[in-house]
């Protein structure tokens, strides 16, 4: 691993240190890690640090603190296996974003042997956005290395998510013997209208993809969303007869 400079001499060099922040937060982001009994100890460690190093890099940080973010952490395995580990932070400091890979890379696994109730995950993650109803957009990331095996819920949540106003993007982590299925499901179950999935080729390349995940949500143009609104009245805004609504409706109603 190439090695960094330390975090708060970088923050001074990007003019950070020191600032005034203002007031509001810009976005919340939900990171749902994938801890299922397909993720053996060492690819745990391998998705906790590389998300570690991740936010100590320095576009991140920077990101973070000029959106003024809000960052939580779940994860979650099967049926009724699902632990928020990380409550919302706030990112309104440099001091914030300086402890919090630490806090991060020291997090216990929640559980351990599960199956991959992906639906399950993305309801949890959705009540935890009535705790920062002040920030402008909110989003859930989605990581993990197989489709959904318990639970079938994954099309309801999502639907229930965007209707609420939350996007969802994914990580989909492959192997030599997935080809691009994880990836695939992904796109076509988890993530929202406008949402994107980012792939990881292995728990190896988990830092790289989790950094370019990261950089795509938190920094303009990709990461300027318009103000949230119900689905319901996205649709009436295309209008019954419209080929674009009918395409929006039948892709949530999976």
């Amino acid at each position: 691993m190439i090695p960094r400079a330390p975090l708060l001499p970088a923050l001074v060099a990007l003019g950070l240190v020191g600032a005034s922040p203002a007031a509001g937060c810009d976005i919340a982001l939900v990171l749902a890690v994938d801890v299922s009994g397909s993720v053996d100890a060492f690819e745990y460690q391998l998705q906790v640090q590389g998300l570690a190093s991740a936010l100590r890099d320095p576009a991140v940080v920077q990101a973070l603190i000029q959106r003024r973010a809000a960052l939580a952490v779940v994860q979650w395995s099967g049926s009724m296996e699902q632990t928020v580990t990380l409550p919302w932070i706030r990112i309104d400091e440099p001091a914030e974003v300086s402890r919090l890979p630490a806090r991060v890379a020291a997090m216990p696994r929640a559980h351990a042997g599960g199956n991959t109730a992906v639906g399950e995950a993305i309801d949890i993650a959705t009540e935890l956005f009535g705790q920062v109803r002040d920030c402008a957009a909110w989003v859930i990331d989605v990581s993990g290395d197989g489709d959904e095996n318990e639970g079938y819920t994954v099309g309801l949540a999502r639907r229930a998510a965007w209707e609420r106003g939350i996007s969802i993007n994914g990580l989909a982590i492959e192997s030599p013997t997935t080809g691009r299925a994880i990836t695939n499901f992904y796109r076509s179950w988890v993530v929202t209208p406008g949402g994107f999935v980012i792939t990881a080729d292995s728990f190896e390349d988990f830092e790289r993809a989790m950094r370019q995940k990261l950089l795509r949500e938190l920094i303009p143009p990709m990461a300027l969303a318009p103000e949230r609104r119900a689905a319901d009245v996205q649709l009436a805004a295309l209008g019954p007869d419209s080929a674009q609504g009918a395409r929006l409706r039948g892709f949530l109603r999976r």
